[in-house]
């Protein structure tokens, strides 16, 4: 137990190194490079098609192989999507890279909320995951948000030097990785060979969604809602200084709709006695609000739009993490963590060409 002390602090320094990139305001940067929305909603598109197709098995291997094996992993493919980014020359470069960021994002989710909560459980401390998760949101979003903060730096630097940056905070981030401690709370099969241990797991995990429906509709619905947040987040940042607004207040603008997911997330604890089919309404309603203002050409309106998306969608978020966490066997934590992301990952894929093009039309 003395080993697991400071494997919280850990997992948050990790949160917070991870979500401070130059390179994170990359729709802007795409835009100033010369291409188009439609184009930029074609490159998520295939970010979330990799994204789907390694969703799973990286799950899978997160709960095999262990969860500490997949944040390093995780953070490597990191490292090579940023450099792959540096070199790109076209749109087909562009994707390639974000191959590679998909990679970075699914060998992460799942696996560092698996090992928290399990970190947790092993100390006899799981009622206290609802705080972490809180807590862990919040700093990612305040460090996204800083980066935002110098939206104006990342354009003035250009693309190659801020990919550049994030490669090195990606190198650090690894180092964070290796000193966490693995956690096992059942007892590892050494006999089994590896293949044999996917397939049971694959297998025990697409039992346990078939028998849990409400744990599906729960995922699909939260992904719809945080597709809508995200995919208007993208719009604003290419089209802000579109609506007026100097490029000079671009990173302050981002930075108080980044804003939003933290002050989220917090509400999120005050929250725990609302039953959550109301929740998502509300939320829902605050996410499409915040899209109508966003796309309303205003300046001031758009950015009071993005935040109000953003907060509804990260208070939904923690709740639905927290929710579908106390669901889930330990044996297959990071594996159903995975398939929530796979959802979210499916609702992108079809919406986000069609927003490229509804936002280039706009």
């Amino acid at each position: 137990m003395q080993k697991l002390r400071y494997q919280i602090p850990r997992l948050l320094s990790l949160s917070a190194l991870g979500s401070f990139r130059l390179g994170g305001v990359w729709v802007a940067l795409l835009a100033a490079r010369g291409f188009s929305m439609a184009q930029i909603g074609v490159a998520e598109g295939v970010f979330h098609i990799a994204s789907l197709l390694f969703e799973i098995p990286s799950g899978v291997i997160s709960d095999v192989f262990g969860r500490k094996y997949s944040l390093v992993t995780g953070r490597l493919m990191g490292l090579i999507s940023s450099l792959l980014m540096v070199v790109s020359k076209d749109l087909a470069g562009v994707c390639l890279s974000l191959v590679f960021g998909a990679l970075s994002y699914n060998f992460e989710s799942g696996a560092r909320e698996a090992l928290a909560y399990d970190s947790l459980k092993a100390q006899g401390r799981e009622e206290r995951y609802l705080r972490y998760s809180a807590a862990d949101m919040a700093i990612y979003r305040i460090g996204g948000a800083s980066s935002s903060l110098l939206a104006g730096l990342s354009l003035l630097l250009g693309y190659k030097i801020a990919n550049l940056l994030d490669a090195a905070m990606d190198f650090m981030c690894m180092l964070v990785a290796l000193r966490l401690e693995e956690v096992r709370l059942e007892p590892a099969q050494d006999q089994a060979r590896a293949a044999e241990k996917i397939v049971r797991t694959v297998r025990e995990s697409v039992g346990f969604l078939i028998s849990q429906p409400v744990a599906r509709r729960i995922m699909l619905a939260n992904a719809f809602a945080g597709a809508v947040s995200i995919l208007l987040s993208f719009f604003l940042q290419a089209q802000l200084p579109l609506a007026g607004l100097k490029n000079a207040y671009l990173g302050p603008a981002l930075f108080i709709i980044g804003l939003g997911g933290a002050v989220g997330s917090r509400f999120a604890l005050k929250t725990a006695k609302i039953r959550y089919a109301h929740l998502y309404a509300l939320c829902l309603g605050g996410v499409l609000l915040g899209l109508v203002t966003g796309v309303s050409g205003n300046p001031a309106v758009m950015i009071l739009g993005g935040f109000a998306a953003g907060a509804f969608d990260d208070l939904l978020q923690v709740r639905t993490d927290s929710l579908l966490n106390d669901r889930f066997p330990s044996s297959q934590r990071a594996t159903l963590v995975s398939v929530s992301s796979l959802c979210f990952s499916l609702v992108m894929i079809v919406l986000s060409p069609l927003a490229g093009w509804f936002f280039d039309v706009m």
